[in-house]
């Protein structure tokens, strides 16, 4: 295994941390401190490099915002070479297009080819984490609580195995665990039993986040 892919693994297996979200926010606001306070203090060599590779990050910005307000760009159109000699006051007038119609269209587009296989799964309402996990305490006084009760139904493959009891983060009882699920076919109106080979996206999770848990210490 690769040296750094055990963060990813530990990561798939037990979760994120609590705070994980919060931190990460918090510490992408104070990079804006940061990268100010060394401008600043930046001196010689070390200061035009850093003002280069700001520049050049700015100026790639600049060109992706420019991108973006494609819908408003006038294009040239490509008319026919008009014989004679033109006025100065009308070299000015050149016709011009707005490439809003193309875009749109292009846009249009885009968004049926994405919608024909898509599923209304969006508008199932979020369930909170306090609703969708059960804190258990463990320990001699029952001050840990790493550990989590799945509440709501959840999937397991076929090779899932338990964990022991006392290393186990996520408890999924077996009265809750499904492998197979009804799905309806909107031509044929009917609906068949199948197996669940697997969850890509589930927007019930949408606003929850793994804890990533230890044996010890009191994490909650």
């Amino acid at each position: 295994m690769p040296q750094g892919d055990y963060i990813e693994l530990h990561r798939k297996r037990n979760g994120y941390r609590l705070d994980h979200f919060e931190r990460k926010r918090k510490k992408e606001a104070r990079q804006v401190h940061k990268r100010s306070e060394i401008a600043q203090k930046a001196l010689g060599i070390k200061g035009k490099m850093f003002a280069k590779k700001r520049y050049a990050e700015k100026a790639l910005m600049k060109k992706t915002l420019a991108m973006h307000e494609e819908s408003s760009s006038r294009r040239k159109v490509d008319d026919e070479v008009q014989e004679g000699a033109v006025p100065a006051y009308l070299l000015d007038r050149e016709s011009t297009t707005r490439a809003k119609v193309l875009s749109n269209t292009i846009k249009q587009k885009r968004k049926e080819k994405a919608g024909k296989w898509e599923v209304p799964l969006p508008k199932v309402r979020p369930v909170a984490e306090d609703e969708m996990f059960k804190v258990i305490r463990t320990g001699k006084r029952r001050t840990k609580q790493w550990k989590r009760m799945v509440t709501k139904a959840t999937f397991v493959g076929p090779g899932f195995t338990r964990k022991p009891p006392k290393y186990e983060r996520f408890i999924r009882p077996s009265g809750l665990r499904f492998t197979k699920a009804h799905v309806t076919h909107p031509e044929l109106k009917c609906t068949f039993n199948l197996e669940i080979i697997g969850v890509k996206k589930n927007p019930n999770w949408s606003n929850v986040y793994f804890p990533r848990c230890y044996n010890q210490g009191n994490y909650h």
